[in-house]
């Protein structure tokens, strides 16, 4: 239940075993105030259709009234009802139960296990390595009756992380399922799951994989040639060059986090996620998010939580697989709260940009590994900080937060030698996007630099002991305008 609203107006509302909350409830239900979805099940929406009410608070439902259940099976990769309505949980009995528009299929089983995810109060969901294991039990029924995905699509669902994540990656993949397989009694399963694994890893022909993607699939790492290109481009422009070395005044713990709020605010701001000022502090403050505005509350939080943390942000790559683990970390706690996209991993698709088109899925992880190599011949922790940035936004290596996690990395290379880190407040996004473009489009980098270099030498003013004296200065320069309104003060 909302704690905080009247138990009429909230929208989902559990039965319950206190006698006082259960007669408020069953005289409100008389009253008409609110209505019956199922047994221990009421809502305070009079006006939206139940099935539509089951489904956006589907998760919380399942986990309150199923305490310890594991969402599991196909659901477990799904994480959605089938096309017949159907969900598919392990529990401690086998049954079926319906809910308005729904069917829920309990299998009987264990539950959660040390690396299953609570993802709501009371509900978990398989891990990866245990949900593989479970798509590979037989299933009597077919299509999306079946508990389990067909074989083709889990053999994609593989050659999917040896595609975008390596070969260390799969047989990562393979080692926990064996742990698992041990403790959940699943032999057969893992010798099938093996078998599949084994193929997509060798250079010969198997006769196991009956997906054509999976059967078909590259070996060694591809990278984009085009964008190494450009990288190049940039590369030469930035070593010929000599910048200022701007210490960071922000030296006290105070200071550094006062400036990692409004690093995060605007960081945000510049993706859409925006928020009035007082709102965002008190995200920050209470570390609760707006009630309303979930996912987007958990995006500050998460992109708070690394440039508050200047252990963190101190740590650079010093190797390529160092940087896919770094950027994959720093991704999976900015976007925490968006199971959707994938955080903490590569793109599954490829994403575009108005008629920009980034990194191809399959080229990600090579062109990342290339890319390292001229990002480690620069020296200077502006030209560093400049380069990465950039190639994390033009690579695009996650379904979203691309441009947040390339702020976080930049300024990661300024923190490591104790050079001012870069804002780039809400007035300054158009200079900043437009000169990205221009990189983009028709590969002059100078315009790009010389946008980086005029906004890091109005950062490296921006510090105070006091967070309201940092927001007076910052409102001076007119940081919080849009960019239509102003420009930016110095």
């Amino acid at each position: 239940m909302e704690k905080n609203l009247p138990i009429h107006l909230q929208e989902i509302i559990f039965g319950s075993s206190d006698s006082t909350i259960s007669k408020k409830i069953s005289q409100l239900e008389k009253e008409g105030k609110i209505r019956k979805l199922a047994p221990r099940l009421y809502t305070g929406n009079l006006e939206d259709q139940p099935e539509k009410i089951i489904r956006r608070n589907l998760f919380i439902i399942l986990g309150h009234l199923f305490p310890g259940v594991v969402l599991s099976h196909r659901s477990a990769f799904e994480f959605k009802p089938t096309s017949t309505n159907q969900i598919f949980l392990t529990y401690k009995y086998t049954k079926k139960a319906k809910l308005p528009g729904l069917t829920i299929r309990f299998l009987e089983g264990s539950g959660p296990t040390e690396g299953d995810n609570e993802i709501s109060h009371g509900l978990y969901v398989s891990q990866k390595e245990r949900a593989f294991l479970e798509n590979f039990q037989p299933s009597r029924k077919i299509g999306p009756d079946a508990k389990t995905l067909t074989i083709p699509e889990i053999e994609e669902k593989l050659e999917q992380i040896v595609r975008v994540n390596g070969e260390e990656a799969l047989n990562k993949v393979r080692d926990t399922a064996r742990t698992i397989s041990e403790k959940l009694d699943m032999p057969r399963e893992f010798e099938k799951l093996n078998a599949v694994i084994s193929a997509l890893l060798t250079t010969r022909p198997s006769k196991i994989l009956q997906s054509p993607i999976a059967a078909a699939r590259a070996f060694g790492i591809p990278y984009d040639s085009f964008r190494y290109e450009l990288f190049g481009k940039l590369y030469q422009a930035l070593n010929q060059l000599e910048f200022q070395r701007l210490d960071d005044l922000n030296v006290s713990a105070t200071s550094f986090k006062n400036f990692a709020f409004f690093e995060s605010y605007f960081s945000n701001y510049i993706e859409g996620t925006k928020f009035e000022i007082d709102q965002a502090k008190e995200i920050i403050q209470t570390q609760k998010t707006i009630p309303t505005r979930h996912e987007d509350s958990h995006d500050i939080l998460g992109t708070y939580q690394i440039v508050a943390n200047r252990k963190e942000m101190s740590i650079i790559p010093k190797t390529p697989d160092e940087l896919i683990e770094i950027l994959k970390y720093r991704h999976k706690i900015l976007l925490s709260a968006r199971q959707d996209k994938n955080p903490g991993e590569f793109k599954d698709k490829n994403n575009f940009a108005g008629q920009t088109a980034f990194v191809e899925v399959n080229l990600v992880r090579g062109t990342l590994i290339k890319s390292f190599e001229l990002y480690n011949a620069l020296s200077h922790p502006f030209a560093r900080a400049a380069y990465i940035m950039f190639v994390i936004s033009e690579i695009h290596p996650f379904l979203d937060g691309n441009g947040r996690i390339a702020r976080v990395m930049m300024n990661a290379e300024l923190v490591h030698q104790n050079q001012a880190k870069i804002l780039i407040p809400t007035v300054y996004r158009e200079d900043y996007i437009l000169t990205l473009r221009k990189l983009t489009r028709q590969h002059d980098p100078e315009p790009f630099i010389r946008m980086l270099v005029k906004i890091h030498q109005f950062s490296a003013k921006v510090t105070a002991i006091n967070m309201e004296e940092m927001q007076r200065f910052l409102q001076a320069s007119n940081a919080f305008l849009e960019p239509e309104d102003g420009y930016i003060k110095f």
